[in-house]
């Protein structure tokens, strides 16, 4: 059985002139119950460095999503996880005419688990984590995982 379900976001542009582009990038997300996001290009592309940019969200989903996966998949294998940290990185390459793509997300989780003897099960379920992710099945580029576990002492 197939369940949908149905995000929404309202986004709120209107023009004004800018210093160094012909209009000003910036920009609002809504979404309802929530708070506004601002949202700007990426300094690289003449917005605001100060914002939040498409860049930023895409690879803050797919970090946010892999961990959620993986939480759910280490508390069906009984591994109690107490910390999860990860300093991720997307690759972003742009060709001569503008158009470009993210061509590769790097994640290198460091997780903190209890039982010392699933250190090793605690690493390998990164990948069944990404085969659950939400987001890692909408994306069309690599999802490379530099995993660390250790055991609190």
């Amino acid at each position: 059985m197939i369940y949908k379900h149905l995000f929404k976001s309202q986004l709120n542009w209107f023009f004004s002139k800018s210093k160094t582009t012909k209009f000003v990038k910036n920009h609002t997300i809504s979404i309802e119950g929530k708070g506004i996001l601002n949202v700007s290009a990426a300094k690289a592309f003449k917005g605001d460095p100060s914002l939040y940019n498409p860049e930023d969200l895409l690879l803050s989903s797919v970090v946010s999503c892999h961990m959620m996966s993986y939480l759910y998949i280490c508390g069906q294998n009984e591994i109690d996880v107490i910390s999860y940290i990860d300093d991720a990185q997307a690759t972003l390459e742009v060709n001569e005419n503008g158009s470009g793509r993210i061509v590769e997300v790097r994640l290198f989780p460091q997780v903190v688990i209890r039982q010392k003897e699933k250190v090793a099960l605690a690493i390998a379920l990164h990948s069944k984590a990404n085969e659950l992710c939400f987001i890692a099945n909408s994306c069309n580029f690599s999802i490379v995982h530099v995993a660390n576990c250790t055991v609190e002492v």
